[in-house]
């Protein structure tokens, strides 16, 4: 890490947040009549479909008041996360307390999922705008929410199973990666509150241990996506799929409590050993780029996607290298930074009119010039911006 390296990637990060992608969400996303962000896109950043995710109702509210916390108190962030609020405030919650999915442009209800993840990024937002409002309802909203969460999340038989159990039990990995990244943020904002019986350290602790215990395995060198409910291999087409990307992305929530927990060494050992793992099992050596999925044995991938290349992969690869790097001091999770840095800038950015493409081929070009959908908005791109400014501003100079 030169210091003209440093410099270089600075400027990427810090402009690329506050002259790029931010701007172009509030000119472009920002629904004004009817609050909240629309993320339905194209190219330029005309509607193409205004439908609301309520995820990102969530996953919006939290980055634009991150960014008027932490990089700079402009009054249109607070506007942009405040019109979020009002909206998952009015609009969001189904019948007994539960989040939609999706909604109109105007917060009529479209689809209601059986998952919870709703829940986890409005408790983030709800925590996030508290800390800048000092508004004591958004701080009980955010329990409130994460509450929602645990409870329909980890109480046996309230969540109804995406398999029939009788025939094929399982787990799956993204729920404890959630479950960390949200109490990490909620015990920032709100201190370590307690819900559904335990603290968010507690909650981080059984989640970690759970992913160590059924998910992480040796014998493969892989993490899986889900696993049978006693953490055997279901050696079907989704019980052998990996994502790397995914576990990438839970590598460094693990590292990040690791640091939290002033540089943990087995917390430590642990990221690092997921991230070299799905690293080896994700990374393209012929094209360059983290391929959407894998098999653990090396067979056929059932999806049709599996050798594309999707943007948020991209940015939590970026993350975990960097702090990897950062924690641990091995030159090899720079060089790999560079690699994933270099090849999602290449590809993914837009210059002629801001902000990422989503959706690439395996050689790297857009399958897509959507910059929104009800997946894609200002979170992943963003968020890897934000903390990448922020781990290498704190990093000493070589």
């Amino acid at each position: 890490m030169t210091p003209e390296r440093r410099a270089e990637l600075l400027s990427v990060y810090r402009d690329g947040l506050v002259n790029d992608v931010l701007p172009f969400w509030v000119r472009h996303g920002w629904d004004r009549e009817h609050g909240g962000i629309i993320t339905g896109l194209g190219r330029d950043g005309e509607i193409i479909d205004d439908d609301k995710s309520v995820w990102f109702q969530g996953r919006t509210g939290w980055m634009f008041a991150t960014a008027y916390r932490t990089v700079e108190p402009r009054p249109e962030w607070r506007a942009l996360a405040e019109s979020c609020i009002e909206f998952l405030r009015r609009h969001a919650y189904g019948p007994g307390g539960k989040m939609y999915f999706s909604v109109t442009r105007d917060g009529r209800p479209l689809r209601m999922r059986r998952y919870v993840y709703s829940e986890c990024f409005a408790a983030i937002a709800f925590a996030a705008y508290a800390a800048i409002s000092g508004e004591d309802r958004a701080a009980a909203d955010g329990v409130r929410a994460w509450e929602t969460f645990l409870h329909h999340m980890f109480t046996p038989g309230v969540m109804p199973p995406k398999t029939e159990p009788e025939a094929r039990p399982m787990q799956g990995l993204a729920p404890r990666m959630i479950t960390i990244v949200t109490a990490q943020e909620l015990r920032a904002r709100l201190g370590d509150v307690r819900a559904g019986g335990a603290t968010c350290t507690e909650w981080i602790d059984r989640a970690i241990g759970e992913i160590e215990r059924d998910f992480l395995k040796p014998e493969l060198q892989a993490v899986m996506e889900i696993v049978a409910a006693d953490g055997s291999v279901i050696d079907h087409f989704d019980g052998r799929q990996l994502n790397p990307g995914h576990a990438i992305e839970a590598a460094w929530f693990i590292l990040h409590e690791a640091k939290l927990r002033g540089n943990d060494t087995r917390l430590r050992r642990l990221g690092l050993t997921i991230l070299d793992w799905m690293w080896a099992r994700g990374w393209d050596a012929e094209h360059g780029g983290v391929l959407y999925n894998t098999d653990v044995r090396g067979l056929p991938v059932q999806e049709y996607w599996h050798h594309m290349k999707f943007w948020w992969p991209h940015n939590e690869a970026v993350i975990a290298t960097l702090l990897a790097w950062q924690l641990s001091g091995d030159m090899k999770y720079l060089g790999w930074h560079r690699l994933v840095h270099d090849w999602a800038h290449a590809h993914f950015a837009d210059p002629g009119h801001g902000e990422w493409f989503g959706y690439l081929d395996r050689a790297g070009r857009p399958t897509s010039l959507l910059k929104g959908c009800m997946w894609k908005g200002p979170f992943h791109l963003p968020r890897m911006q934000w903390y990448c400014w922020q781990l290498l501003t704190e990093t000493p100079q070589a």
